[in-house]
Parts: C-alpha cells; structure tokens; sequence
C-alpha cells in the first residue's frame, strides 16, 4: 500500500484548471459567432384557406416587388428575394447613412388538389398575397368493372 500526503490546494488547482478550459471554448465559441454572417431577414407568414383558394400573405416591408420571386417546383412553392434599405440623414452638424440587407426564402408544399397553373401574386403596402386556387374537382361516381 502506498501512502500520498494530502494537498489540500490539489483541488482547488484541478478546479482552476477546469474553469481556464471553460474559459477558452466559450472564447472560442464567441469568435465563431462574431465570424459567423448576421441573421437575414425572415418575414411573418399568415396562411388561410377558402372554399376556392389557400392564400398566402408574406409581411416583407420595404422590399420592392422587383426584388421578390415565386417559384413553383414539384409541388412546394417558394418565395424568396432581397431587402434593401438604406436611409439617409443629412443635418447641419452630422451625416447618417444606415443600411439594411438580406435575403430570405420561405417554401410551403402545396396540397394536391390546388391549380398551379392559376397562382397569382400581389404586393401592396408591404404584404405579398399569394393566391392558390384550388381545382375543380369533378365528382367522380364509382364505376362498376365488368369482370371478363
């Protein structure tokens, strides 16, 4: 059997150790972060359904409808674009320019009884309305198969 003197400071030292660990992967998680591109731009999205349609109503203030598109691909419909502010401020004693970007891209599977040849968009007041109709579906009565 071997015998260890006690350290009473052994602890305390592991623990310093440990907290100096802790210490540099929350620093090296904070330089991620600052390295790492700001957030873009995701608008609020409102979705309803009418006897004839689904909508689609897309909050994106300040963006201009040149700068939005709507594609349709295997049955998910995808809107995505670019905001692009940027204000000025010109006063007798300072001078402010403020920029504000990014992009965004929100995409919805579509339910299959819509009519995607039909889709129609409107931007006003910074809403983008998507209008889905939904098919004509015509009523189908069963069919009895002759058996040959």
């Amino acid at each position: 059997m071997k015998l260890t003197q006690f350290d009473p400071f052994k602890e305390f030292q592991n623990m310093q150790k440990t907290f100096e660990y802790m210490n540099r992967l929350m620093q090296s998680v904070e330089k991620v972060a600052q390295e790492a591109p700001a957030v873009d731009f995701v608008p609020a999205v409102n979705t309803r359904e009418t006897d004839d349609a689904y909508y689609i109503e897309v909050d994106l203030p300040g963006v201009k409808k040149e700068d939005i598109n709507i594609d349709v691909k295997d049955n998910v419909l995808t809107i995505s674009g670019e905001r692009k502010i940027e204000e000025e401020r010109k006063e007798d004693d300072f001078y402010r320019v403020e920029s504000v970007y990014g992009t965004f891209e929100r995409s919805f599977t579509l339910p299959e009884d819509v009519d995607v040849d039909k889709i129609e968009a409107e931007a006003k007041d910074g809403v983008l309305t998507v209008k889905i109709p939904k098919a004509q579906s015509v009523e189908k009565t069963p069919k009895k198969i002759e058996i040959k």
